[in-house]
């Protein structure tokens, strides 16, 4: 009995020598914690920042001849940054409007894209010191007559408004609003490249865009040229969190570290983007603009912030509609002339029917919308004329033909549900064959998928959004950029489902009672 005792005596001091190891481990961590608040980010060993490559150079880019490799100025950047605070820079690609979702939801540590340092962004992240100094250019065609200086952007001398494009939520589309309301139209793009290809082809007479993107891209096209001085200026900043004041505040130190010592203006003179506005990084009075657009400035929220939004996303929303009654009805009709053709035309046309089907069903929408927009333009030129309405044109296009190969086998299902006895009712009452299609089987094939039609149409409505790559900027692209600005996420993603199921339930609804009156059974 002594013996096991002493066992037991002995378990129980090793116990309580574990319990007080575990709690100095522990106290010793939560020191080393409260000691460096980036513990747990040095624990990790990587800083997750986001851009976006589509927006092209020199932020962040491929080389055209080695795609496999990144690039770009804020590259070189943040490298160096990781390399000061003995962090490795991971970069996470994400589109550029989504990049301060992301950074709210945790997926990135900050987000460095040339985001603008703007009062509506810092209410609802916290920013870094400016690490680099831009101004606003315009960029036209050389041998355009009617466009030669800012003079006549307000007052054209052809009188025709100029249609200018700029890149959706930037410091750029708000300066024109600002300055030039109601006598330019501006045409919000996702990225650099594809507005200077516009302007160059003659679909924009300008582009509007930062001076890194404008220097970057000068030589884009022979034809491109900048028009008049520089306007305006701007910082670009590194976006946090709210809460990670502490790595904000490491982050200031090493940016103000590689600012004195030169590496940020070799990094920048590499590029062909030093001028002797970047001088002014890293002073107080470029350092401290940030707080004082904090203390000017007021966040909306509740139903400030809706009544002060809903107008735009009203627009938007009516945009939407635009898009989804016009492309229903060509869909519509596509498709039943597909189904047609694929059931009872002759054999030669039912393989490229069935082709046709099948590629635009095995595609994404997203790339036909883009060979429509970009790539089809540049092989057929396009009538100036028609530059105005092209992008809502080929969005109604794209959308419609789309949605044609899922239509198409809609219809092909309810011609095919039709009893074969009744073409042949047709032809014993002397009906040709054409005849009997009109008359007897199209609205039998019509009234069984009246249904699955309806309920493609409520698709469609939401589908609409990937319309917003080509410069149609419907809800839910204009709900991207309405909550990015005021960081009201939730108050606006609120109004946004409100409009969408104001816009879809009616259609529900009626998908629902023709279910109800209208069984696959019934006209057989």
């Amino acid at each position: 009995m002594s013996g096991a005792r002493v066992l037991v005596s002995v378990v129980l001091v090793a116990r309580a020598a574990l319990l007080l190891a575990a709690s100095a481990t522990a106290a010793e961590a939560a020191a080393e914690a409260t000691a460096d608040p980036l513990a747990p980010l040095r624990s990790r060993g990587e800083l997750r920042w986001g851009g976006d490559q589509e927006s092209g150079g020199p932020y962040i880019f491929s080389p055209p001849d080695r795609p496999e490799v990144l690039t770009g100025f804020e590259w070189d950047l943040m490298q160096v940054i990781g390399e000061r605070m003995a962090l490795r820079p991971t970069f996470v690609q994400c589109a550029w409007d989504k990049l301060p979702d992301l950074l709210r939801t945790g997926g990135l540590d900050v987000v460095v894209n040339g985001y603008e340092l703007t009062p509506d962004r810092i209410q609802s992240n916290i920013a870094t010191i400016p690490y680099f100094a831009f101004q606003l250019a315009l960029i036209g065609r050389k041998d355009d007559a009617t466009l030669r200086g800012w003079a006549d952007v307000g007052s054209p001398p052809d009188g025709r408004r100029k249609r200018i494009g700029v890149l959706l939520g930037t410091v750029a589309e708000q300066w024109l609003s600002a300055n030039y309301a109601g006598q330019v139209e501006t045409v919000a793009y996702a990225g650099i490249p594809q507005a200077l290809d516009h302007v160059a082809g003659g679909q924009l007479d300008a582009t509007f865009l930062d001076t890194p993107g404008a220097a970057f891209y000068k030589g884009r096209a022979p034809n491109l040229a900048l028009i008049g001085e520089p306007v305006g200026e701007g910082y670009y900043v590194i976006y946090l969190r709210p809460g990670d004041v502490p790595l904000r505040d490491e982050l200031d130190r090493v940016l103000h570290e590689i600012i004195r010592d030169g590496t940020v203006r070799g990094i920048y003179e590499a590029y062909g983007l030093w001028s002797p506005v970047q001088e002014l990084l890293g002073t107080p009075a470029v350092d401290r603009i940030a707080d004082r657009m904090l203390a000017a400035g007021r966040r909306l929220r509740g139903l400030e912030v809706i009544r002060a939004n809903l107008p735009v996303l009203l627009r938007a929303a009516a945009m939407t509609v635009i898009l989804a009654l016009l492309a229903m009805p060509l869909a519509m009709a596509l498709g039943l002339l597909i189904a047609l053709g694929r059931t009872f035309g002759p054999r030669w046309l039912r393989a490229p029917l069935t082709l046709y089907v099948e590629v635009l069903r095995g595609t994404p929408l997203l790339l036909q919308l883009y060979v429509i927009f970009f790539v089809l333009p540049s092989i057929v030129p396009l009538p100036q004329q028609l530059a105005p309405s092209y992008a809502l044109l080929s969005a109604v296009v794209g959308l419609g033909v789309n949605y044609s190969a899922y239509e198409a086998e809609i219809y092909r299902a309810g011609l095919l549900a039709v009893p074969s006895g009744q073409m042949e009712a047709a032809a014993a009452l002397g009906l040709t064959r054409s005849q009997a299609l009109r008359i007897i089987l199209v609205p039998q094939a019509l009234r069984i998928v009246v249904p699955p039609v309806a309920n493609d149409f409520i698709a469609l409505f939401k589908d609409t959004a990937v319309c917003s790559v080509i410069t149609v900027v419907e809800l839910s692209k204009r709900y991207s950029i309405v909550a990015n600005h005021t960081g009201a996420y939730l108050e606006i993603a609120a109004v946004t489902a409100l409009l969408y199921l104001a816009m879809s339930w009616p259609l529900s609804r009626l998908a629902r009672r023709l279910e109800r009156t209208l069984p696959r059974g019934e006209g057989r």
